[in-house]
């Protein structure tokens, strides 16, 4: 089972434009080539770099070139678009060495001795009449047996094997005592549709790390360096916006104490050192809860002994941090001959270890319930967090002034 013209990776070309210009700079490439070329050039890019590019391409010169590469190739490549982005199925590669397990070792070896000039070939498959996975041929094992035996003999049985609709995160998880340089990808019911190499997976994995950062701040995956400023704007400003909304909220909760401000200006002095302390000490929350649940640790349970593991770290940070910030108010408050420097003093400690306390719990509530809501857990989190950070330590600390001042 072999497809017309697609090499591996390994086999391709160093001086292929496609491999070392930006996304955006391949397609103007591509432009100038004729389909057939076009074609060409893709298939001796890797996967990754393949669907980067395939995702750009506009409609219809991509059907262009798919018009112009062999058959069995294209189909390849439409099928694995089918399947939804982040997931296994797009990092599918056609299945080279498969044998029925009656074939003898003489036989597949004569056999793989030509489709080893077409593509590199780490491991081969055998499979039933269904096409049902049943076994893995290793190399070392084919080299050792006798001629006359069959690939039944040898193969290795009952194989492990991704299926097409995991995600890159979850098949990540699966695979961490398993570092096979291939991994066969198969239907629910078992029959090989393709495999994946390692290098291939971990490739992805760490561009869906690379990406967190930017997620956090609702900066799209899609965009890199090379991405268009246009494209760019696309991609950031909706979360610009949301994030101008959610500081009006803060806003107007500064608002709503306006009062209190022109009575004792010097609380003014301390609010972005509030919110600046509860917001990193959320971020840290949060930067862990995302890393939990990229390794798969958030199990049943574990979100309730993670909320409580963060309350207890936001309540011993927050204390330490509002003792050295209520020595600072109450020095400051001194300084500007406040009669009320020991109660200032006061509110900046309970409002600051109070707010660390609540960030770090919402560092753990905020990526959880984007995940049950079906939503990208980094997704533009730290947008709400910090929402959640300045309104708490914002109006707790306006709030106590005002009650006790």
């Amino acid at each position: 089972m072999t497809l017309s013209t697609v090499p591996d990776a390994a086999t391709s070309s160093t001086d292929n434009p496609l491999i070392s210009s930006s996304a955006q700079d391949a397609i103007v490439h591509l432009s100038t080539l004729i389909p057939e070329l076009a074609s060409a050039a893709l298939a001796k890019l890797n996967v990754l770099r393949r669907n980067e590019i395939f995702n750009l391409l506009p409609p219809a010169h991509l059907e262009q070139i798919l018009s112009a590469t062999p058959l069995d190739v294209a189909s390849h490549w439409k099928s694995i678009r089918r399947y939804p982005e982040g997931s296994i199925g797009r990092l599918i590669e056609p299945p080279i060495a498969v044998f029925s397990p009656e074939v003898t070792v003489g036989q597949a070896t004569e056999e793989l001795r030509q489709l080893t000039k077409k593509a590199f070939i780490t491991y081969g498959f055998t499979t039933d009449e269904k096409g049902r996975l049943l076994g893995v041929i290793v190399m070392r094992e084919l080299l050792l047996a006798r001629p006359e035996q069959t690939l039944a003999e040898i193969s290795l049985g009952n194989p492990f094997f991704l299926t097409p609709e995991m995600e890159i995160t979850e098949a990540m998880k699966s695979v961490l005592n398993r570092h096979y340089p291939v991994y066969p990808v198969c239907t629910p019911e078992g029959v090989l549709v393709g495999l994946v190499r390692g290098s291939t997976l971990f490739e992805a994995q760490a561009v869906e790390l690379s990406a967190q950062a930017g997620s956090m701040v609702g900066v799209d995956k899609e965009e890199r360096l090379g991405t268009p400023w246009t494209t760019s704007l696309k991609f950031r400003h909706p979360w610009l916006q949301l994030n101008l909304l959610t500081a009006f909220v803060a806003a107007a909760v500064v608002g709503a104490f306006e009062g209190t401000l022109e009575k004792v200006v010097l609380l003014a002095v301390f609010l972005p050192v509030l919110a600046g302390q509860s917001g990193n000490t959320g971020s840290q929350a949060l930067a862990v809860a995302l890393r939990a649940m990229t390794l798969g640790e958030f199990r049943s349970g574990k979100e309730r002994k993670a909320l409580f593991k963060e309350g207890i770290l936001g309540l011993c940070n927050g204390a330490l941090v509002g003792i050295t910030a209520g020595i600072g108010m109450f020095v400051y408050a001194t300084m500007q001959k406040n009669n009320d420097a020991f109660k200032l003093g006061g509110i900046v400690f309970v409002a600051m270890t109070v707010s660390c306390v609540v960030s770090g719990i919402a560092g753990v509530i905020i990526p959880v319930t984007l995940k049950k809501l079906g939503a990208d857990p980094a997704t533009a989190s730290s947008i709400f967090l910090t929402t959640a950070t300045d309104v708490v330590s914002m109006g707790l600390f306006l709030g106590l002034a005002t009650i006790l001042l």
